[in-house]
Parts: C-alpha cells; sequence; structure tokens
C-alpha cells in the first residue's frame, strides 16, 4: 500500500477587472502613445569653412550615393576642395575631403581625410567633426585651412 497525502481543494474566486469605460481606455491609450511620437528625420549636413588668402568660403555637401558624382569647388583659383558625404538621410556611412592644389596643368592632390560613420552633432552645439586642416601647395607656399562640421539640417 502507498501512503499518500491528501490536501483539501480549496476554490478561490476568479479575480476579473472592472469592466473598463471607453473614454478611459482612449485617454490612456493616447497618453502612452505621446512618449512614443517620432520627430521628424534631420538630413545630415557637412558644413565647411574654407579660409585661403583671408577669402572665407561656407561650403554644404549633403549625403550621396555615388562618390564619383561630386565635383570639386575651386577655391580663389589656386586650390580645389571636395568633400563626399555617402549616406542615407538618415545615416552617414562615411566622409572623405579632398584638397587639390591647382597647378597650371592638372590639380593635384595635396591632402585627404577620411571619417567612417561619423556622429551628427545637434545644429546647435556645431561641434567640429575635422578639427583645423592646414593644407599647404607647394606653389608659392600658398596655404588653405578648413574645418567642417556635420549637422542635422531641418527636415
Amino acid at each position: 500500500m502507498r501512503n499518500e497525502l491528501r490536501l483539501p481543494l480549496i476554490h478561490l474566486p476568479l479575480l476579473r477587472p472592472p469592466p473598463a469605460q471607453p473614454a478611459k481606455l482612449v485617454a490612456a491609450l493616447f497618453i502612452g502613445m505621446a512618449g512614443f511620437a517620432l520627430p521628424a528625420a534631420a538630413t545630415p549636413l557637412l558644413r565647411c569653412d574654407v579660409d585661403q588668402g583671408g577669402i572665407l568660403k561656407v561650403l554644404e555637401f549633403t549625403p550621396v550615393t555615388d562618390p564619383y558624382l561630386v565635383k570639386a569647388i575651386d577655391i580663389n583659383g589656386r586650390f580645389r576642395f571636395k568633400a563626399v558625404v555617402i549616406g542615407s538621410t538618415r545615416h552617414v556611412d562615411y566622409i572623405k575631403i579632398y584638397t587639390y592644389s591647382q597647378l597650371s596643368r592638372q590639380p593635384m592632390l595635396m591632402h585627404e581625410a577620411e571619417y567612417i560613420a561619423p556622429a551628427v552633432s545637434a545644429a546647435a552645439s556645431k561641434k567640429s567633426l575635422t578639427g583645423v586642416h592646414h593644407v599647404y601647395s607647394a606653389d608659392l607656399e600658398r596655404e588653405l585651412r578648413y574645418e567642417c562640421t556635420l549637422l542635422e539640417a531641418a527636415p
């Protein structure tokens, strides 16, 4: 014979929540969703201050998918400046910045900088991505200075 222990069964009533009122449910749903509202997507914008010979130019570049479509910009007939921002309207994969010396025959690459998956700064912070770069031409020791900031542009 087996010894079995038998416990008495206790029946507990099922607890049911009180019936919900539709107006309260809608209000709670609206308040809960307000915290999850998505802000409008801001497009990354690379803004570069380029100074050559005391003349300051502010250049802006947006993301592209084909780096070969970006043209170099003439800087006072002495340098050429090119910034390639590869990515989408929401994310930057990488940035490459090229500075060329404008020689009589053809432009000559003097400086190249690369930034992989850089962080975008809020427009108010204006935190420099590149720092200040100084590029010197072999022709008459000319100097070009630039500094670029990666910002969120308004949609």
